[in-house]
C-alpha cells in the first residue's frame, strides 16, 4: 500500500507527474482540523491514535495529496526525556529551560521510549484509514533543533542563547540521538515508508559549524535506517549537505526551502535521493488569479526539464502551510500541478 508517484520519487524513477505533499498539510488553515480542534486539545489530537489518524486523513481526503503525514509534534521527545511540555495559545511551552542541572536529570532512552509509543499506534491507525494508493510518512525533530527548543523555548531570532550554550550540546545529543533513533524505528514499525528529520533551526548554523558540531549526529540517524530517512532544514545551503555520509544509501532524500532554485536543487539531489519542495508558502495568500500566475511561473522552468531531469522531485512548499492559508489555493495548487505535467 503506497503511492506509486511517491515510490517512484524515492527510487528516482522518471515520471511525468510528481507526488505532492505539504509540510503541516494537516493544520490550522483547514476546516477539518478546526472542527476537531474545537472539541479536543492539541495534545489529545496528537496522543489519541484515532484522533491523530483522523487529522492526518482529512487533507488527503479533501485535497488529494499523495502522501499523509503522521499528525504529531517534534517536541514530544523532550517531554519523554523529562521536560514539562504544554501547548498554549502562543504555542509550545517547555519548562524548565535546559541548563546543566536539568541536563543531568534527563531520563534514559529506556525510560523515555514508552512515552513515545503513542506515535507507533497513531502511525498504524493512520495507515489503516488512508487509502491504499496513498503513502504515509513520519517525522522527528533534528537533535540541534530540539536542543534549541530546550534552551530557548523556540527557534526564533539569532539563537544567541543556544550558541552560547553549545558546551551542553554534546551531552544533550548523547541522550537525544539514541532516543530519536528509537523514535524513528517505532514510526517505521508502525507503517511509515520514510521518516523525515525536520531540523528547522540547523540553517542558523554556518556550514563549518554544522559539520563540526551536528552532522555526525544526523548521520547516525540516517545510517541506522539506510534509505528510510529524509532531511529538511529551513535556511540550509548546498554547503551544509556536502557530506559523504549524507549521500544516497544512508539518506532517502532532502527537502529544500523556498530560497533554493528547484532545478538547481534537483542537481544537488542527484547525489542524495528525492528532493522535496519548494513553492513559497506565503504566495498561497495571494488572490486566486495572482496565485495561479505565480504558481505557473514557478513551474515553468520545471516543465522545461525532461522527466529524467525531474526524477526524484516531490512537489510541495518551501516550509509548512501557514495558518489562515486559503483552502481554495491549496486545492488549486494540486489541480494545476497535475494538469501542467500530464
Amino acid at each position: 500500500m503506497a503511492s506509486d508517484r511517491f515510490q517512484n520519487a524515492l527510487r528516482r524513477v522518471p515520471q511525468s507527474v510528481p507526488p505532492i505533499w505539504f509540510m503541516r498539510q494537516a493544520g490550522r488553515y483547514h476546516k477539518h482540523y478546526q472542527a476537531l480542534r474545537a472539541q479536543h486539545s492539541f495534545m489529545e489530537l496528537c496522543k489519541n491514535p484515532e484522533l491523530a489518524a483522523e487529522v492526518a486523513r482529512g487533507p488527503v481526503a479533501d485535497f488529494d495529496f499523495d502522501v499523509a503525514i503522521l499528525f504529531s509534534d517534534l517536541l514530544f521527545p523532550l517531554q519523554a526525556l523529562g521536560l514539562s511540555l504544554n501547548y498554549g495559545e502562543a504555542g509550545p511551552e517547555l519548562e524548565p529551560r535546559l541548563d546543566a542541572n536539568e541536563l543531568r536529570r534527563l531520563r534514559s532512552t529506556a525510560d523515555a521510549l514508552p512515552d513515545l509509543e503513542f506515535q507507533r499506534q497513531a502511525m498504524r491507525r493512520t495507515r489503516e484509514v488512508i487509502p491504499p494508493d496513498k503513502s504515509v510518512i513520519g517525522f522527528v525533530g533534528g537533535p540541534w533543533t530540539l536542543f534549541v527548543y530546550a534552551v530557548e523555548g523556540s527557534h526564533k531570532g539569532n539563537l544567541v542563547d543556544s550558541k552560547r550554550s553549545m558546551g551542553m550540546y554534546r551531552a544533550f545529543a548523547e541522550r537525544m540521538v539514541p532516543l530519536l533513533i528509537e523514535n524513528v524505528r517505532l514510526q517505521l514499525d508502525g507503517g511509515a515508508e520514510v521518516v523525515m528529520i525536520f531540523d528547522t533551526a540547523a540553517g542558523e548554523l554556518a556550514p563549518e559549524w554544522f559539520h563540526r558540531e551536528i552532522s555526525a549526529d544526523l548521520a547516525a540517524i540516517f545510517e541506522a535506517f539506510p534509505g528510510r530517512t529524509g532531511y529538511y532544514s529551513r535556511g540550509t545551503q548546498p554547503a551544509h549537505l556536502r557530506n559523504p555520509r549524507f549521500g544516497p544509501g544512508p539518506l532517502a532524500g532532502i527537502g529544500v526551502d523556498w530560497r533554493w532554485d528547484m532545478p538547481e536543487a534537483l542537481k544537488v539531489g542527484e547525489g542524495v535521493g528525492f528532493v522535496q519542495g519548494n513553492f513559497d508558502q506565503s504566495l498561497l495568500f495571494l488572490p486566486a488569479s495572482e496565485f495561479e500566475g505565480q504558481l505557473r511561473s514557478y513551474l515553468k522552468p520545471l516543465m522545461a526539464l525532461s522527466p529524467e531531469d525531474r526524477r526524484g522531485w516531490v512537489c510541495g512548499l518551501g516550509h509548512g502551510v501557514l495558518p489562515q492559508t486559503p483552502e481554495e489555493n491549496v486545492r488549486a495548487f494540486v489541480r494545476i500541478v497535475r494538469e501542467v505535467f500530464q
